[in-house]
């Protein structure tokens, strides 16, 4: 480059010599060697314009390139000169080092999008009218070619939240998790920005009919088990009945044998009768109306119900409310706090403690310091008629879970054995 700088600035020297020259001669006259200067001087100019000329079809060689996607070929001089040679030569290194990252890019690109291609989350990425511009194979299994997004899928990709959808695709109704991230790409220059929306969809259908079995499973389990242990002792009892007959007069002891079969079998059906009712309780649960709660004055009413010197309620400020439903909330804190009186039961130095936290998510936490829960048990006790107690129906717990789902919010437990345990139940904002 610095030679052709050189050329350059001889070339224009050259240029304006010979221009001042022919003027001087012309003044004198000296027509013949004015004429010479006169040609020298239009020779080196169109030498200077062929030099920048050839350049600027160089250049348009390597604009052209550009523009039609041709970055394979490589540069060669519009004509024999060592100054351009060298120009040459640099340009096509430089598309070399662009062709190498363009080529890396594109291997990044690809990598990415079989990666993509290879999980089972449907992905998709579309603009804000929901025009669909790219989509993963998975989402081309679940919803096929598609240019533009489901109606259904266009209103739950505009909550930030994850939400499930059904989708019938070919007769078959999918239940999918679909989560949505919007986001802004830059272009070329500053002002050029395009939002777009990446959409994952997870299809639950499978998990969901697996939980619920195994729920049912469980469910059907404990209601076998109690049934059978009821029916049993009634069948027995009734066939020893049955093969005794009625003696025509009763003696003292045989009124006494029938006396105590019929009061076992009114005992156990009367159990089962119970246990019934107590499924029919947990199953008909109603829908809670929620009004403003102080939670100051819960603490207040609650403790009044449990005035035990070892039991200490956190009074919260006035201000502090909850939106539910007060009966139903009420019902759960009692349950809670009935647990952890017993489970204290045999501590000498008895503590329960009632906190409300209002900072993020509303949330109350019964915690106490009496003997734990078994870890083999701890992801068993909200299951429905799940018991550790010798007198228990089991629904207690199972039906504090349900009015807390009712309630859009969620009840969880830590324990430790020896130590006691706490539970946690987090309202909604």
């Amino acid at each position: 480059m610095k030679r052709f700088e050189f050329k350059v600035i001889l070339h224009i020297i050259v240029i304006f010599l010979l221009s001042i020259s022919s003027c001087l001669l012309y003044q004198r006259q000296l027509w013949f060697s004015t004429t010479v200067c006169i040609l020298l001087l239009i020779g080196v100019g169109i030498h200077l314009y062929r030099i920048q000329f050839k350049q600027i079809a160089l250049l348009r060689q390597l604009t052209d390139g550009l523009r039609y996607n041709d970055i394979t070929q490589n540069l060669h001089p519009p004509f024999k000169n060592k100054m351009m040679d060298e120009w040459a030569q640099e340009l096509s290194n430089a598309l070399k080092d662009f062709r190498g990252k363009l080529l890396a890019e594109e291997i990044k690109h690809q990598y990415y999008e079989n990666l993509l291609n290879k999980v089972d989350t449907a992905v998709l990425v579309t603009d804000v009218t929901g025009h669909i511009e790219w989509m993963n194979q998975a989402a081309v299994t679940h919803l096929g070619q598609l240019s533009q997004l489901p109606e259904v899928l266009q209103e739950a990709s505009t909550s930030n939240d994850i939400s499930i959808i059904r989708i019938e695709q070919n007769g078959i109704v999918l239940e999918m998790a679909i989560s949505c991230t919007t986001f802004v790409t830059q272009g070329a220059f500053a002002t050029q920005s395009k939002k777009q929306r990446l959409i994952s969809l997870k299809n639950i259908h499978s998990v969901l009919e697996r939980n619920e079995m195994e729920a049912w499973q469980k469910l059907i389990r404990v209601l076998t088990h109690e049934i059978m242990n009821s029916i049993t002792p009634i069948i027995s009892l009734s066939e020893t009945l049955s093969e005794r007959g009625i003696p025509e007069s009763l003696g003292e002891k045989e009124y006494s044998i029938m006396l105590q079969a019929m009061q076992t079998i009114h005992r156990r059906s009367k159990g089962l009768l119970g246990f019934v009712e107590n499924y029919r309780r947990l199953t008909r649960i109603p829908t809670p109306v929620r009004t403003k709660v102080s939670v100051a004055e819960l603490f207040t009413d609650l403790k009044k119900l449990f005035p035990e010197e070892y039991i200490h309620f956190e009074m919260p400020a006035s201000d502090l409310y909850l939106y539910a439903d007060r009966a139903q909330i009420e019902q759960v804190l009692i349950n809670l706090l009935k647990n952890a009186r017993e489970t204290c039961e045999r501590k000498a130095d008895k503590e329960i403690q009632i906190k409300f936290f209002s900072k993020g998510n509303p949330t109350l936490a019964i915690s106490d310091n009496g003997e734990g829960i078994l870890p083999t048990v701890l992801d068993k006790i909200f299951v429905p008629f799940f018991t550790t107690k010798t007198s228990g129906s089991g629904i207690g717990l199972s039906l504090c879970k349900q009015i807390m789902a009712l309630h859009d919010g969620s009840i969880n437990v830590k324990s430790e054995l020896g130590k006691g345990s706490c539970f946690i139940l987090t309202f909604p904002k």
